[in-house]
């Protein structure tokens, strides 16, 4: 169904049209501006076959997303032809081609028209649509006032809903939670038993080795290795591990060692936060209380549409409760998103910059960690580049380079992770773990069991945006998945 031959994608930073801020800092830095050529891919050939799970795995800016976008005829290659034979529907990020303004309903007949289905078949799919993502009560609600996950849910339902005799996913899955997971897959076995293509990019390893028929490794703008999912995932896996220093993490864990004091850094007290639904009060939150002590890693897990983001919304003051009160001792530092604070016209470094004074901090301090964020974040070859030329790993490499270098009192971290690489999730996890010795707390909301279990000294459980479990993190997974229904 997919032929590839010699795929090669060329992008030049003289090819782009500047805005006038990206103008503004070349001058403000004195900087002039070269003529750049960098291969997104570059000699990429391959085929996909009828009833094939195809997972496609690398690291951030290896060229996966730039190789989805040809496939789906968003790109044109510079160099060579990609035969595709079949109706192509693809996810290629969350959200992608939603109006945040519009509900959650709306949005699907306006992505399904997009498409190029008919409003008589829309309302013939728009029930299965709904019950499959599983958002049935929010989708009158404001897109805008979607978590992550719960885009995420709607955005797949919607593609793989439609029958596409291609479909194409790009991270899209990465934060949402293990039962829509689970439905996915379920869901793209389902597309290949009737003679249809999957093609997924995925940092999830497990994922691509336990769903796919199929691993095509990048690296690059090259296929690195191709074949089958188990043999393909180890030879990424033993390449990139990175170098071993004092401690193992993430995938080898070394429980984190912290000296948790009694302190109580912050306080929520009986906490409540409503949206107005079709004139009708939806609880975010209700009745939701509980402390974070000075040295603790806190673990926020639940179903998408729990809770999460809206809590870390609140506690970063981004949003007020409408019901009790929350007392915060020291500065948050937020990453509540895929490169949120970024402006995607300016380049990667005029970002630091920008998130750097957004964050309060002087020039001269941005100066003096601008070599650290851009050697933690491993994007020097990228940093004069766009940042609308980045991927979703990319932006949240950078991200979280900024927000970690700052050494902020509290630290909150939203799903930030989810698009990460294997490497980098490595490298963050000892970051975490290091940030802690020198700021008062961290919170993470993340779907990653084994990091909230090893990581994280103290987990708590949202759902329906109820606080359900606070306490011991083993113990808070094991309860949770025993919840999941598979």
């Amino acid at each position: 169904m997919i032929t590839a031959l010699d795929i090669a994608v060329k992008y030049t930073n003289k090819s782009t049209r500047k805005e006038l801020k990206s103008v503004l800092f070349d001058v403000i830095h004195k900087r002039s501006v070269r003529k750049e050529e960098f291969w997104a891919l570059n000699g990429v050939s391959f085929e996909a076959a009828e009833g094939e799970i195809v997972g496609i795995i690398g690291s951030n800016g290896a060229g996966k997303s730039t190789l989805c976008r040809v496939i789906a005829s968003i790109l044109a290659p510079d160099r060579g032809q990609m035969i595709v034979n079949g109706m192509v529907s693809a996810l290629l990020s969350l959200g992608t081609g939603f109006n945040k303004e519009l509900t959650g309903k709306e949005n699907i007949y306006l992505n399904g028209m997009m498409l190029g289905y008919s409003r008589k078949k829309l309302d013939f799919l728009y029930n299965d649509i709904i019950d499959f993502s599983g958002i049935k009560e929010f989708i009158d609600q404001s897109v805008k006032h979607y978590s992550k996950g719960m885009k995420a849910r709607l955005g797949f339902s919607i593609a793989a809903m439609l029958e596409p005799d291609i479909l194409v996913l790009d991270e899209t899955l990465t934060v949402g939670d293990e039962e829509f997971k689970q439905k996915a897959a379920r869901k793209m076995f389902e597309i290949i038993h009737h003679a249809k293509l999957v093609i997924i990019v995925s940092h999830d390893l497990d994922f691509i080795k336990m769903r796919c028929t199929k691993a095509i490794w990048i690296d690059k703008g090259i296929v690195k290795a191709l074949g089958d999912p188990l043999d393909i995932c180890n030879q990424y896996k033993n390449l990139v591990k990175p170098k071993k220093k004092k401690k193992k993490y993430l995938t080898n864990f070394s429980i984190t060692e912290a000296e948790v004091e009694e302190e109580k850094i912050i306080k929520v007290n009986n906490i409540g936060i409503f949206f107005n639904i079709s004139q009708k009060k939806f609880w975010a939150l209700r009745n939701v209380s509980f402390n974070v002590r000075k040295g603790e890693i806190l673990g926020i897990i639940g179903h998408n549409g729990a809770g999460k983001s809206t809590l870390c919304k609140v506690l970063s003051g981004i949003l007020k409760a409408d019901e009790g009160d929350i007392v915060v001792k020291g500065r948050t530092t937020e990453l509540l998103g895929f490169g949120a604070g970024f402006n995607k016209q300016l380049s990667g470094e005029d970002n630091i910059y920008l998130n750097g004074l957004l964050l309060g901090l002087p020039k001269k301090k941005i100066d003096k960690l601008h070599e650290e964020i851009v050697d933690f974040s491993e994007l020097k070859s990228f940093i004069s580049k766009p940042m609308k030329q980045y991927s979703s790993g990319m932006r949240s490499r950078l991200g979280f380079s900024i927000a970690t270098s700052v050494n902020p009192d509290i630290l909150i971290i939203d799903e930030a992770l989810s698009t990460g690489d294997y490497a980098f999730h490595e490298k963050a996890a000892e970051r975490i773990q290091e940030t802690i010795l020198s700021s008062k707390a961290v919170i993470v909301v993340t779907h990653n069991m084994n990091f909230v279990k090893d990581v994280c000294t103290r987990a708590i459980w949202l759902e329906n945006g109820h606080l359900i479990f606070d306490g011991e993190p083993k113990t808070a997974v094991e309860i949770y998945k025993k919840s999941i229904h598979y």
